[in-house]
């Protein structure tokens, strides 16, 4: 059982099982969470939750659910007034809040739920859903330490966390990690299209472009090395890899100055949902 089970609280509710609560829930309880502590609250349940919920021991939508020592909102935001009446009604002096809901500032969570005290945002990104997310978390002062150590066991169950030292920087959180798989989603598209370009079939041009950027992924997964060292270790000087990197690299056209700009909108942006 991982080192983190210890911290797991002893009862949760999950507000919204959709993909992203959906693969918290598994992680939790791949971790060591009992499912006998998990009460899952969600309108529209999935087939696939539904039959979770069912195998696992775990309370799906009950009439009166007690109050947890965690209560994880991974409900749309523009959900949270219409649940926010009830949600008030869960809340108890030590009940710690870890919300996701992306736009929803500490200072939302408490207006609209003034029973609130501890509370953790939290920002995840698609990967999680696979276990390898990279989480942003920001935590109010009301926080406890083994409130803290409790929301980073139950974040880390998909993937990896960071603590900010301020709520301030989720927005830029948001613009790499939050946003990031985007681009590389997207990098994959170019390098493929590049390689059509150069004469390569599309669908095999595809497939090499997918296969590069996944290995090299996993490269820096298990590598403890810079992402600059592992990028001088592939580059020969005078080689083919140094003259593709001479444009990539170039000032200021080049895709340093490309990925400044990319998160600088995204940041923007996610400043202006925040309101």
């Amino acid at each position: 059982m991982p080192a983190q089970a210890r911290h797991l609280p002893s009862s949760l509710i999950l507000l919204g099982a959709g993909k992203m609560g959906g693969a918290m829930l598994e992680g939790w309880l791949a971790v060591g969470m009992p499912p006998e502590g998990v009460t899952v609250i969600d309108p529209r349940p999935s087939e696939e939750m539904t039959r979770l919920c069912a195998d696992r021991g775990i309370a799906l939508n009950p009439a009166e659910p007690k109050r947890p020592d965690v209560l994880v909102l991974a409900i749309k935001p523009q959900m949270l007034d219409e649940a926010a009446p009830a949600l008030n009604a869960l809340l108890g002096p030590q009940t710690l809040i870890v919300s996701i809901l992306a736009g929803k500032t500490v200072g939302d969570l408490r207006n609209r739920l003034p029973a609130a005290d501890a509370i953790v945002r939290a920002m995840p990104n698609l990967p999680a859903s696979i276990g390898r997310g990279a989480t942003g978390a920001a935590a109010n002062a009301a926080v406890s330490e083994a409130q803290r150590l409790m929301a980073d066991a139950l974040l880390r169950s998909v993937g990896t966390v960071e603590w900010l030292p301020s709520e301030d920087l989720i927005d830029a959180v948001t613009a790499v990690s939050g946003s990031g798989p985007a681009y590389v989603f997207h990098l994959v598209e170019c390098l493929a299209e590049a390689g059509a370009a150069a004469g390569l079939p599309p669908d095999l041009a595809r497939r090499l472009a997918r296969a590069t950027v996944t290995g090299a992924g996993e490269m820096l997964f298990q590598s403890e090395l810079s992402p600059e060292t592992l990028r001088q270790n592939v580059t020969s000087p005078g080689g083919t890899t140094a003259a593709g990197l001479q444009v990539l690299m170039a000032e200021p056209q080049g895709l340093k100055a490309l990925m400044r700009d990319t998160v600088a909108a995204a940041k923007k942006r996610a400043e202006e949902l925040a309101g």
